[in-house]
């Protein structure tokens, strides 16, 4: 039911390309994963998605446990039927809300008790009820509950709190019940090599199906979270897909990918086109530029989504400036599209063993810095 199938790594980098068989399809690596919190990608279409290449996408426990209920989304059955996607979908497990919410919440050796940023009730969620939610939700690949620490975390916080993610993905497998999804544990430890190298290699003790890396890009800088994926990537499983959380600029993207990792998502393309920013091949674009109030050229020449295909970047500022809905539709699209782009640019790269001719350009000719 889940296989995944390792096909090429570049000599020169350790960039890796593989196939990843789920119920839904199969994932293509190295891939760009776009997020859908609310069982939606914010302001794009399931068909949209579709059009541009969308392998899978990503949902939230917490948010959808809250609302409409994983019961809800069970009882129409699961999120495939739900939101109208018939590709793969990964589910978080709540973690990364230990860390956004946690103005909001306290930890135990049980779980984590919250206070609903929606009505203020009290919400308790441990690794055995985030594993019946996703469940619930019938995503194809699930996350053991985990605690995703602030960046700057000191080490006398950091060392109990991976100890105990560690407890947790145990109980998050023993929890488990259904064949149909494949669960994948997280590796802690905050800005601390060794505790990294420590995590991974305990985490890869417990027989998964994949392995990802949390608690980056939340407040360190891009060499931190680089050295840290240095240190950490060959202490994962070599034959099992590597998926780095939450993580989504074309930079990031791209390092990701040459030192070793096969998955990332971001809310990132999504957001910054609802403020006007488009990742273009020349480098990032805001709309909102006075200069592009008589531009009736498109977004970008080398680009061929709807949005570039069809909508001049006058056109886009007037939506933008007028506060139009269709703006974050039309930037929405056109940034998911780019970065399923280099994701396919990177593949064909790999199986070259070429791949640094990416980062090359993305620092190049497209114009990103690093």
């Amino acid at each position: 039911m889940f296989k995944f199938v390792l096909e090429h790594v570049d000599k020169n980098t350790g960039a890796r390309a593989g196939s990843f068989y789920t119920p839904h399809g199969v994932i293509k690596t190295p891939i760009f994963m776009p997020v859908g919190t609310q069982a939606t990608v914010k302001a794009v279409t399931t068909d949209w998605l579709r059009d541009i290449g969308a392998q899978i996408i990503l949902a939230n426990t917490y948010h959808l446990n809250l609302r409409p209920g994983s019961e809800i989304v069970r009882e129409a059955g699961g999120l495939h039927k739900f939101m109208n996607w018939q590709g793969p979908i990964l589910t978080d497990s709540g973690g990364f809300q230990v860390f956004s919410l946690r103005g909001m919440r306290k930890i135990s050796e049980e779980g984590v008790s919250f206070q609903s940023h929606l009505d203020g009730s009290k919400i308790f969620m441990s690794p055995e009820s985030s594993i019946k939610i996703q469940e619930n939700l019938g995503a194809d690949i699930i996350m053991a509950f985990d605690e995703c620490a602030p960046a700057r975390s000191s080490r006398d916080y950091i060392v109990p709190s991976m100890e105990r993610t560690l407890r947790w993905l145990e109980r998050s497998k023993a929890a488990k019940t259904r064949e149909d999804q494949a669960l994948f544990g997280i590796v802690q430890g905050g800005l601390f090599e060794d505790l990294r190298i420590y995590s991974a290699k305990k985490t890869a003790e417990i027989d998964l199906l994949g392995y990802a890396i949390g608690g980056l890009s939340v407040g360190e800088t891009r060499p931190e979270m680089l050295a840290i994926l240095e240190a950490t990537l060959p202490h994962m499983p070599e034959y099992k897909p590597r998926y780095l959380m939450g993580v989504g600029t074309p930079q990031d993207f791209v390092e990701g990918v040459l030192r070793g990792v096969d998955m990332m998502d971001c809310v990132h393309p999504t957001r910054i086109a609802r403020h006007g920013l488009a990742m273009t091949s020349k480098g990032m674009v805001s709309i909102k530029r006075a200069e592009y109030s008589r531009d009736f050229t498109s977004l970008d020449p080398d680009c061929d989504c709807m949005t570039c295909q069809n909508y001049s970047k006058a056109y886009l500022r007037h939506l933008y400036k007028s506060g139009e809905i269709l703006s974050s539709m039309l930037l929405s699209v056109h940034n998911l599209n780019f970065l399923l782009k280099l994701s396919n640019e990177l593949r064909e790269a790999i199986f070259e063993d070429d791949s640094i001719r990416v980062l090359k350009r993305l620092y190049g000719e497209m114009g990103y810095e690093f």
